[in-house]
């Protein structure tokens, strides 16, 4: 009887006691051979789950050993919440409890973050719908989110997990967060400064203690990130004036009781000011070394500049890459004079091994294909790894404005000493953009100008662009696109078909205007790295349309053409541009030069126009901005100069203060009429709005215009310029660029026409 009970007796394990007292013999089940396996407990997860986990199969002999391996298995699952074994005779049963599915995850309260993205944050560990609910992953979202609110200076935010239990073994996840009010920096201290003030030091940082756009900048919220940021800049500061031994003693940033405001403190010993005694080279310079010499940047008798030392250091690593090698070891050694506060360097070269490109590697362009990239690369697969053209193609790439960011990586290959792949990383931004502009002076009230473009249409590097104009005065249709690459060699290709409806500015109500329609190709063609010309030809047809208060030039111009031109102008351009940045720029100089031939048709002329932009970094904050541009036609073969081929100037983009157009001769009737020669001048300076930090997507800028159009007999002289002063605000905005003026004439002569306020914005999508 005993031994028939023992054979029915059900032996149970429970996960808990067999993790913690295997060992224990009161617990323990003799061995015996498995004659058949149920599993109970189910409800979603499949049997074939459960029976591949198990370390043992039906005629297979079972121990305390399996079992305890069975339950691990089972729990590593992480579909349970709980595992049993029993055993009924020589049957095993398994017996489980399902974990609940997460039904739903929700956030209350969450403004700082998007939703969605929280949501996405959850669904790559693991916590979403569908998934079974794990306590410990939801005490990880919490404490994570709890972390990513600290980072925004919200301290005294509280986030509490809210579970709830629905039908089918499902629950509902609610994370509901109380914000609260960011903590401000109330105060930041720089403490050990002699040499330069607490208020120049602090001035170099991006964080502050508020203003009146901290609002916008959150320069006032405090990042661990960006202190870092600051103290690094601090740090360089220093270094760059001498200070070679500086140090960063220590930091204390102190939250107050109520977690609202925040105290920095930094702690700073500047040393002595050092000199730079001497320079000199050792090592292997490849028996060049006269040219490297060229290279030091370092100056005997200034103050120590590490600035100076990291650019010399750098420029003869690049430079050892021109000739191939990759891996070249530079390093500036100082020797100090403690005595005399002066240190002198040792530059020492180690080559190292010359290398060739295996491979090119391009990845993050998910939307840009692979061939627009690699066709702006100089260097090239299979051959001597060359620096200076690495540079040049990561330049050529970041140029193209499609890209966000472009960094180009150095690798070794496993096994192949003398070769190195580049990986090519991008990080794509909208190349989209709709824009708006409108302006209002008393003749037009309100003009509205609207355009279309796609830089990088289907991923393919062409251009695709539409125009249109709806001012009163001016209507524009353009279709426009380029495919930089017609030929492989990178000789460009434009096409453009318009047309345009001009009626000068005038308020006696006149009703004569000018019809142009036409269309044009252009190539253009890469004569060096930084240098294009442009060629090209068009077909145009102009008409000019009667109607009252018509000025007598054009009616004198129609007498002598008639009142329908047609023209073949052939057009000549050149273009450089090494600005640092076509949105922001702060350094760099564009250029550009275009002619157009009217070589056969009813107008015969020569029209020429020269733009030069020049930006000049003054300090970190200011940018000095120079702009001028003038403009030439003539008539040619006996034929007057086509007055529909006028310079125009005022308003955006020449003299601001002035209604668009409103600049230059005049006919008798009173009218605007443009003219052959046109003269600009402009000078900004600009600077990050007060308050906003150095964050230059916000800039302040005062600015000086000058320039005048003038008639074919007309002398261009100074004294005729108008001119004007004013300020503005340009912002990088979240919808795109915004550009508002408010100028002031401050010389004018009777009969102008005056606009003081003008602003233009754009959107990307």
């Amino acid at each position: 009887m005993k031994k028939q009970f023992q054979r029915f007796r059900v032996r149970s394990l429970s996960a808990v006691v067999a993790l913690a007292f295997v060992a224990n013999a009161a617990w323990a089940v003799d061995p015996f051979t498995v004659k058949d396996i149920r599993v109970e407990g189910l409800q979603r997860v499949e049997p074939g789950t459960v029976f591949a986990s198990l370390p043992f199969r039906v005629g297979e002999q079972y121990n305390d050993e399996k079992g305890l391996a069975a339950i691990r298995a089972l729990f590593a699952l992480g579909l349970f919440k709980d595992v049993r074994l029993e055993t009924v005779g020589d049957v095993l049963v398994v017996i489980v409890e399902e974990r609940p599915t997460v039904a739903d995850v929700e956030f209350v309260g969450a403004r700082e973050f998007d939703k969605d993205a929280l949501k996405k944050a959850l669904r790559e560990i693991g916590l979403t719908e569908g998934r079974p609910y794990d306590q410990s992953l939801a005490d990880r979202a919490e404490q994570e989110l709890k972390r990513q609110y600290i980072n925004k200076s919200l301290y005294g935010a509280e986030v509490v997990t809210t579970v709830t239990p629905i039908e089918r073994n499902r629950v509902n996840l609610t994370f509901t967060v109380t914000e609260g009010e960011p903590a401000k920096i109330k105060e930041i201290h720089i403490v050990g400064n002699k040499a330069f003030s607490e208020s120049t030091l602090k001035g170099l940082f991006d964080l502050d203690t508020g203003g009146m756009l901290s609002f916008y900048t959150k320069s006032d919220r405090y990042s661990r990130t960006k202190l870092n940021a600051d103290l690094e800049t601090l740090r360089s500061y220093y270094l760059s004036r001498g200070f070679l031994e500086f140090r960063i003693d220590s930091t204390q940033v102190a939250i107050s009781p109520d977690k609202q405001t925040i105290s920095i403190t930094v702690n700073v010993s500047e040393g002595e000011r050092f000199a730079v005694s001497g320079v000199r080279l050792e090592g292997n310079y490849l028996g060049k070394q006269d040219e490297f010499k060229t290279l030091v940047t370092i100056r005997p008798g200034e103050p120590y500049n590490a600035d100076q030392v990291a650019q010399t250091t750098k420029a003869f690593t690049d430079y050892f890459g021109r000739f191939g090698y990759a891996f070249a070891q530079v390093e500036a050694r100082p020797e100090v004079d403690r005595v005399n506060n002066r240190v002198a360097f040792v530059i020492v070269a180690d080559p190292s091994r010359r290398a060739y490109v295996r491979r090119i590697n391009i990845g993050g362009n998910n939307r840009t294909r692979d061939e627009v990239i690699r066709r702006e690369f100089r260097q090239f697969e299979s051959s001597w790894y060359d620096g200076d053209r690495i540079k040049l193609s990561r330049d050529r790439i970041d140029r193209l404005g499609y890209f966000k960011e472009v960094n180009v990586e150095t690798s070794d290959v496993p096994g192949a000493p003398d070769q190195v792949d580049l990986n090519v990383s991008v990080v794509e931004k909208p190349t989209g953009s709709l824009q708006v502009g409108a302006g209002f002076s008393s003749a037009e009230k309100l003009a509205l100008s609207f355009s279309v473009k796609q830089e990088n249409a289907f991923g393919t590097g062409n251009y695709l662009g539409v125009e249109v104009n709806t001012s009163k005065y001016n209507r524009t249709l353009s279709l426009s696109t380029v495919n930089p690459y017609f030929t492989p060699d990178g000789i460009s290709r434009t096409l453009d078909a318009y047309y345009r409806s001009s009626k000068p500015y005038e308020d006696q109500g006149g009703n004569y205007e000018l019809v142009t329609t036409g269309a044009s190709v252009r190539f253009g063609v890469p004569f060096s790295e930084v240098d294009t010309v442009f060629f090209g030809a068009g077909l145009e047809r102009t008409q000019i349309k009667p109607g009252t208060n018509i000025p007598a030039a054009y009616l004198a111009y129609a007498a002598r053409v008639g009142f329908t031109s047609q023209a073949l102008p052939l057009t000549v351009g050149w273009a450089r541009d090494d600005r640092d940045s076509a949105l922001a720029p702060t350094s760099g100089r564009f250029q550009r030069l275009g002619t157009e031939w009217g070589i056969a048709g009813d107008a015969r002329y020569l029209r020429a126009n020269y733009q030069v932009q020049q930006y000049v970094p003054l300090s970190k904050q200011f940018t000095l901005a120079l702009n001028g541009e003038a403009g030439w036609g003539k008539g040619l073969s006996g034929l007057p100069y086509p007055v529909f081929k006028n310079f125009y100037s005022g308003g955006l983009g020449s003299v601001r203060g002035f209604e668009q157009g409103t600049l230059g001769p005049r006919d008798v009737t009173g009218s605007v009429i443009g003219g052959p020669k046109k003269f600009t001048l402009n000078a900004e300076v600009l600077t990050p709005f007060p308050g906003a930090g150095n964050d230059k997507s916000l800039r302040l800028f005062g600015f000086v215009d000058a320039g005048n159009v003038y008639g074919e007999n007309e002398k261009v002289t100074l004294s005729t310029f108008r001119s004007s002063v004013g300020f503005g605000v340009s912002w990088i905005s979240p919808i795109g660029p915004l550009r508002l003026a408010v100028a002031h004439p401050i010389r004018k002569f009777a009969g102008d026409r005056i606009q003081k306020l003008q602003f233009q914005i754009g959107t990307s999508f």
